[in-house]
């Protein structure tokens, strides 16, 4: 059977709410201006260090100040990262066909490790193998150690897996790891932007990304 590797952010669950609060709590609690949550799309898929960085003003984005912003964010995220974050329609649909079906299934974020494990053990408890977020000593995606951890936990090898993601991130990643990706079109990256990408499967409905698993 198949390995699916998900995504997290966009991908499976909607978090850009959360997201956003957090960071302009983060954002306000030291003096800097708060942005509309419309905005927060554009700044994800980096890990939240970057979130911060790009969500500081410009003369502000010191590697000092974004720790001094992640101070904040962490502690208010950990408490809220569920308040306004859901899984998108027909999500738990296709899990639950996938699980049926026998395979095995994988979170791959750049969403920090506890709040990687807290939030997909919430949403989807007993569904995924495998959680992996961001990790100390490990580059994030796209740099593709993320997806070789999986696969050397579950004792899988590159051949059995299908990547899903929202992102040129998670586009570069199953590049870099040297394994299929398939593009789901209703995240933080706009469909057009992953055509011109060169994406060629993309899923414009989660159901839809059966007819890509091998």
């Amino acid at each position: 059977m198949a390995v699916i590797i998900f995504d997290l952010d966009g991908t499976l669950l909607n978090t850009i709410d959360d997201l956003g609060y957090a960071c302009n709590h983060a954002l306000t609690a030291l003096g800097y201006p708060a942005h509309p949550i419309s905005a927060y799309p554009a700044m994800v898929g980096n890990g939240i260090n970057n979130l911060i960085r790009r969500a500081l003003p410009e003369a502000e984005r010191t590697e000092a100040n974004v720790l001094r912003v992640r101070t904040h964010f962490v502690p208010y995220y950990d408490k809220h990262n569920t308040d306004y974050t859901c899984p998108y329609e027909g999500i738990s649909e296709l899990l639950a066909a996938l699980k049926s079906q026998g395979h095995r299934l994988a979170v791959a974020s750049n969403k920090y490790q506890a709040a990687t494990e807290h939030i997909v053990t919430h949403f989807f408890p007993d569904i995924f193998d495998v959680i992996l977020g961001e990790r100390d000593g490990i580059e994030r995606k796209p740099n593709p150690q993320i997806v070789f951890d999986i696969l050397s936990r579950l004792h899988a090898e590159a051949s059995q897996v299908t990547y899903v993601g929202d992102s040129l991130v998670d586009m570069q990643t199953a590049t870099n790891a040297g394994v299929p990706f398939v593009a789901c079109s209703w995240g933080f990256v706009p469909r057009q932007q992953l055509v011109e990408a060169g994406v060629r499967q993309i899923a414009d409905r989660p159901e839809q990304i059966l007819r890509f698993i091998r």
